[in-house]
């Protein structure tokens, strides 16, 4: 089982190509029950996956398998890359992807969702919103004036108080974005797996 959530990832965490391939079927079972917990659909075409030490680790694993990585200071930099995206307690830590299939619709959103990464907000039941925070130093993350990019890293900082209202349930993520106005009510399950995130 992959365990402990908000620890950081070291070197000795990731295994070498051979020791990953001999598991990788399982792992990626294991990676895909995870993810379906953290996967939230916000509207037609943003997606948030909650990211944690396990799908940080599987992240750098694939990497390393699709691009035959194999010394420790190319590890090493993809350890730092990621880290930061492994959330601490009291913290979310979330990919945003804008999902899109065609020219046309990238013509038409990418354009008109600039700064979605900073108008992601959830509302808890005690009247509170935490908005969400661009991560820094991801070339995905690059944002010009006129358009935005298709994914980017965010991460939503919570107080004590809010981590215990995100406990009671009711949890809505909204985009207040001008341009996307949209809004989901969080599934239990999903608040019960965050909540594994907030408190460790």
């Amino acid at each position: 089982m992959i365990m402990n959530t908000s620890r950081k990832l070291q070197l000795s965490d990731i295994l070498d190509l051979r020791a990953y391939e001999r598991i990788r079927d399982e792992r990626r079972v294991e990676i895909i029950e995870i993810k379906r917990r953290r996967r939230v659909q916000l509207g037609t075409v943003v997606t948030l996956m909650f990211e944690n030490r396990a799908t940080m680790q599987s992240q750098i694993h694939e990497m390393m398998r699709a691009e035959k990585v194999v010394r420790d200071e190319q590890i090493l930099a993809e350890l730092h890359a990621y880290n930061p995206l492994i959330p601490e307690a009291g913290q979310l830590s979330a990919t945003l992807f804008i999902e899109l299939t065609t020219p046309e619709q990238m013509l038409e959103w990418l354009p008109k969702l600039v700064n979605i990464e900073t108008s992601i907000a959830i509302k808890l039941t005690d009247g509170s919103t935490v908005m969400s925070i661009a991560e820094e130093g991801h070339a995905e993350t690059l944002t010009r004036d006129n358009v935005t990019a298709a994914v980017h890293y965010i991460r939503f900082e919570f107080s004590q108080q809010q981590v215990e209202a995100f406990a009671s349930g009711d949890v809505e993520i909204l985009s207040v974005h001008p341009a996307y106005r949209e809004s989901v009510q969080l599934p239990k399950f999903v608040v019960d797996e965050l909540l594994t995130d907030l408190r460790n």
